[in-house]
């Protein structure tokens, strides 16, 4: 792609950076180059001061700026390396500031191309206080600002922003996109998401517009990626019982994002791991993402938390609330299952994590599950409808604002005489798990009750053979039947055979999932049994049986690569990565060796994914091929902002280097064909 994109964004603002100055509107035009992955802008704010202040900051991150001008002349001004400072030219009144600046930023906006820039996604993450790597604005979420964004792009592509799309107008080869916002959000919640997108649409109960992105070759997994949508949508309106603050709401899943989706105001970004099919939906949808980054349009955006030591007010409120949308869909069985498995969690690190929630340092486990937890306590001591309209009071009374968790207290103290006090010292003042509480509720459910009871006093295979093909056999929640499947791994085959035979004829995919991974020495009598996962609505079941079938039965590799030579599986390719991997273990031919090594060395490059990419690592490594190739894949992965997948391709580099052999072919081959920022990360590497 040879041509520039130019990106045209207006701002209007009512928000307050001081008390003494109120930023009002801003005009911008931008240009982004994916090639040099820079921004170039020029930009007008309209700002008014209440009272002379010594300097007026912007943030704006190792940015440099020319032509600055307030109110039409030019004036000193100070840039350092996280701010733009102000401190001449303005008087008491109305007031405009102008100026030009460009950026590279190696955070908050991401350029992912595929094929050589043929089809290529920027897109971007502010969450904290990053937007000001890209964009001169307010990293303060207290700052809150109404954003406006005409914006010029290449026409093959859509470009999304925040708010409305008011006017789209096609100018040559490019196509002019304006959004709208009526109303502030905090800086960090500003998006661009620019692709080759394709949208399906709804409109929820109350009216609200619903447009449904994915990538142009992704149509036939848009039903099973958006599945239950509009339900989400409708119940958590209903439940929240305030309007949707917004005038429409978008959701667009992008490549590599870092995050499992994030909330910016109207226009929530994913990511495209949770792009599925009929089959991955059963392992890993996007259905408890969704519903999380809906409830911060208004718990996060609506309202925002005034500092990070009430962070929980955003994400434990948006985990709850995510967590009824599915009770609401899948019933209170699956609530309270999730509850306990959030409960384990915490339980656990307690042990270690001695940060309360009440701390701008707890953990995200702390802000998100215990957080829920918390709401989960707190609604049940103050009861549903009181608790309803207390948070309806909150929502409503500081909407558009910035909330502290006395502000939520406060209404809950207008509707309730529940004890706060001894609440917040439980579950926000302390670490401590409050194991007595928890479980106490938990057994509120026949269900949890019936899995606590089995965990603590386990049936036994032998004098209670009945009451577990009973329980098999009958209508219990699945993860009951998964229990006695784990209890009884450790017994020799033919013990448990007539059991594991009762848990395939469940067909659930869950508990055929639980056979597959308790038995992975399988023997020739149960091989046909067993043989049946292979065709399991479940990537993850497949995979698991694949394995373990080639591992057991070296007589019917061929008839098993054979069988999974078109699997694809997840977005990670998962499927595809371990037969080409067992085609290379199982074949005598070493043009296919060759062709099977070389399509994996092709995963792990720059064209793939960062899931994909690591998989095929993963395998390369595990077959001791230690070649140039993969060396250079792993120095590739090092500058990723996939953090995790940058730390795998790093962590493998310190394994392979201690060998001596594998350092000089570092430092020899693989460094010379490098890129400079991939090359001074392994050189790191290297020298310690």
């Amino acid at each position: 792609m040879k041509k520039l994109f130019f990106l045209f964004i207006s701002l209007i603002g009512f928000s307050q950076q001081h008390p003494k100055v109120d930023f009002i509107s801003s005009k911008a035009s931008l240009e982004i180059n994916p090639v040099k992955q820079n921004v170039w802008g020029s930009i007008e704010y309209d700002f008014i001061v209440n009272e002379i202040l010594d300097t007026i900051r912007i943030d704006a991150k190792k940015m440099t700026f020319t032509d600055v001008k307030i109110n039409g002349k030019s004036v000193a001004y100070k840039v350092s390396d996280k701010e733009l400072l102000l401190y001449e030219g303005y008087n008491l009144g109305e007031q405009k500031l102008s100026f030009k600046y460009e950026a590279f930023p190696v955070q908050a906006m991401y350029f992912v191309q595929k094929n050589h820039f043929e089809d290529v996604q920027i897109w971007t993450q502010g969450q904290g206080k990053y937007t000001s790597h890209w964009y001169p604005s307010f990293d303060d979420m207290n700052e809150k600002v109404v954003f406006n964004l005409e914006i010029t792009f290449y026409k093959d592509y859509t470009v999304l922003a925040n708010g409305n799309l008011v006017n789209k107008q096609e100018k040559d080869d490019n196509i002019s996109w304006t959004y709208q916002m009526h109303k502030p959000m905090s800086s960090y919640l500003l998006m661009l998401a620019i692709g080759k997108f394709e949208k399906q649409s709804f409109t929820s109960k109350s009216g609200i517009p619903n447009d449904l992105y994915y990538h142009y070759t992704d149509k036939d997994k848009f039903e099973p990626t958006y599945r239950y949508s509009k339900e989400i949508f409708d119940f958590l309106e209903s439940e929240i019982d305030v309007a949707y603050p917004w005038k429409i709401y978008r959701q667009v899943p992008v490549w590599d994002f870092m995050y499992g989706g994030m909330e910016n105001t109207t226009s929530t970004i994913f990511a495209q791991d949770y792009v599925v099919d009929e089959i991955g939906y059963n392992d890993r949808n996007y259905v408890n993402v969704n519903a999380h980054e809906l409830a911060h349009q208004w718990f996060g955006d609506l309202i925002t938390a005034k500092s990070g030591e009430h962070y929980w007010l955003q994400e434990g409120f948006a985990t709850f609330y995510a967590l009824l949308a599915e009770q609401h869909l899948f019933g209170d069985d699956y609530y309270y299952w999730k509850l306990y498995q959030n409960a384990q969690k915490i339980e656990q690190a307690a042990l270690s994590d001695d940060i309360p929630i009440l701390n701008a340092k707890a953990s995200s486990l702390s802000y998100y599950q215990k957080g829920a937890w918390a709401l989960h306590i707190l609604r049940e001591g103050v009861g549903e409808e009181k608790f309803r309209l207390a948070v309806k009071n909150y929502l409503q009374k500081h909407a558009f604002a910035n909330v502290n968790t006395e502000d939520l207290f406060r209404e809950i103290r207008a509707v309730s005489d529940y004890d706060l006090e001894k609440f917040s010292k439980n579950w926000l003042e302390t670490h401590v798990f409050q194991k007595e509480e928890v479980y106490h509720s938990l057994k509120k459910n026949a269900f949890i009750k019936q899995y606590i009871q089995l965990q603590e006093k386990p049936l036994d295979p032998v004098k209670d053979k009945k009451k577990i093909f009973k329980l098999l056999k009958s209508n219990a929640y699945y993860p009951i039947k998964e229990l006695l499947l784990y209890q009884i791994a450790d017994l020799e085959f033919e013990k448990r055979k007539e059991f594991l035979i009762a848990a395939l004829n469940t067909q659930n995919v869950k508990v055929r999932q639980a056979v597959a991974s308790t038995l992975s020495d399988v023997p020739e009598s149960f091989r046909e049994q067993y043989e049946t996962l292979l065709s399991d609505a479940s990537y993850i079941t497949r995979e698991i049986a694949l394995f373990n079938l080639f591992q057991n039965f070296e007589n019917h590799r061929e008839r098993y690569v054979k069988l999974s030579k078109n699997w694809v599986g997840f977005e990670g390719n998962n499927l595809e990565v371990l037969h080409h991997t067992l085609t290379f273990i199982a074949s005598d031919s070493q043009k296919q060796q060759v062709d099977s090594y070389l399509t994996l060395l092709n995963l792990s490059g720059t064209n793939y994914d960062a899931t994909t990419r690591q998989n095929a690592l993963e395998k390369l490594i595990g077959l001791q091929l230690n070649t140039v190739d993969i060396f250079k894949s792993l120095g590739y992965g090092t500058s990723h902002f996939r953090w995790r997948f940058a730390q795998f391709c790093r962590e493998q580099i310190k394994k392979l280097i201690e060998n001596d052999k594998y350092r000089e072919e570092f430092e020899k081959q693989v460094l010379p064909q490098l890129p400079f920022k991939e090359k001074t990360i392994v050189e790191r590497i290297l020298a310690k």
